[in-house]
């Protein structure tokens, strides 16, 4: 996280896949969050982030209202792998 975290301030984009809790901001914004404290991938100081969930279910230790970021990110639900793909698959049309 140290190497990285310095990083995402020049990423244009910031891919999350799966649970999203080791980038989620109210780890360091939010003293009543349950994560808050941890440690996290800071993907929120990149230009644009978009996360490929399952579903709409929070996860384990995360509100719902606490899991987005200052920026919204943009949300992806479905399969990874399919996800990805078809990120891949838009990002070669431009």
């Amino acid at each position: 996280m140290d190497d990285a975290n310095p990083e995402f301030a020049r990423t244009d984009v910031s891919l999350v896949i799966g649970a999203n809790d080791v980038t989620n901001p109210a780890a360091k914004n939010t003293p009543s969050s349950p994560i808050y404290g941890m440690p996290i991938l800071e993907v929120a100081d990149s230009r644009s982030v978009i996360v490929i969930k399952r579903s709409m279910n929070p996860g384990s230790r995360v509100s719902r209202a606490s899991s987005t970021s200052t920026r919204r990110p943009r949300c992806c639900f479905g399969d990874a792998k399919s996800a990805v793909s078809e990120i891949t698959a838009e990002f070669a049309q431009l």
